[in-house]
């Protein structure tokens, strides 16, 4: 009994020792233009690790909550993307300049066609391309949207995945599983979910994700979503979608 009790208050120890080991600290900074050295409003920051994220202000600033080593994701439009490695010097002083640097953009001509319509409706209606996408889902929001079409074999893309170990699915599920624990708390902070819904690059998701934007289009394709929904939905719907079949695959895999 006695050896029980002191191996008790030994792990005891061990365990209280190990939560207050890298307790969280909060980092602040300004994030500028590299050419103008003006301030940067609304510069997404994103703590990768922990899946937080903070907006800078009118001054350019901002603040999140990190641990040593953590890497946040800097992101604004027209400008190039930055990870930044929180430090232990960063976390002593608390304060940070950042600079980003603006993108070359080179812009191509946009011809528009619109339809060329004749006035009669039988004719008219089959020169209009009609988008057949039948399944809808609420990630959070107040209203709905389209979310891919709908077949009777979408389950048996992500169940084929499971006994077919050179799948697609199977090597980004199998392999990316803590990864795909995420999504699930991108959802609790606000920051990174307005964020997303206001994203269509698909930048942040391969990042959280360590995928190339390519195999999130892949992914999608393999359960069974639409390429208009692939091609138009938002990065928080798109998050959304792959958070679903990652859920389908678990449940199949179960059985």
């Amino acid at each position: 009994m006695k050896y029980f009790v002191v191996f008790f208050f030994l792990t005891l120890s061990l365990i209280t020792q190990a939560q207050t080991v890298n307790p969280s600290e909060k980092v602040s900074g300004y994030i500028y233009n590299d050419n103008t050295k003006l301030p940067l409003i609304n510069v997404n920051i994103i703590n990768i690790n922990k899946v937080r994220g903070a907006r800078t202000d009118a001054s350019g600033y901002f603040e999140i909550d990190v641990q040593p080593t953590d890497t946040l994701h800097l992101s604004l439009l027209g400008f190039q993307s930055l990870r930044v490695k929180v430090t232990n010097d960063w976390i002593k002083n608390k304060m940070a300049k950042i600079y980003l640097t603006e993108k070359a953009i080179a812009l191509e001509e946009v011809v528009i066609r619109p339809f060329n319509l004749t006035g009669y409706l039988e004719v008219d209606s089959k020169t209009i391309p009609v988008n057949e996408n039948f399944r809808y889902s609420i990630s959070g929001l107040t209203h709905g949207y389209e979310a891919g079409e709908y077949s009777p074999d979408a389950f048996g893309k992500v169940l084929g995945s499971i006994f077919n170990p050179a799948d697609m699915l199977y090597n980004f599920f199998g392999k990316n599983g803590k990864d795909l624990k995420k999504l699930k708390e991108m959802k609790k902070d606000d920051t990174v979910r307005n964020l997303l819904e206001s994203k269509f690059d698909r930048e942040t998701i391969s990042v959280l994700l360590g995928v190339d934007k390519k195999e999130i289009a892949e992914i999608l394709q393999r359960c069974n979503y639409s390429e208009s929904f692939i091609q138009t939905a938002n990065d928080l719907q798109i998050m959304d979608a792959i958070s679903g079949c990652y859920e389908e695959y678990k449940i199949l895999k179960k059985g």
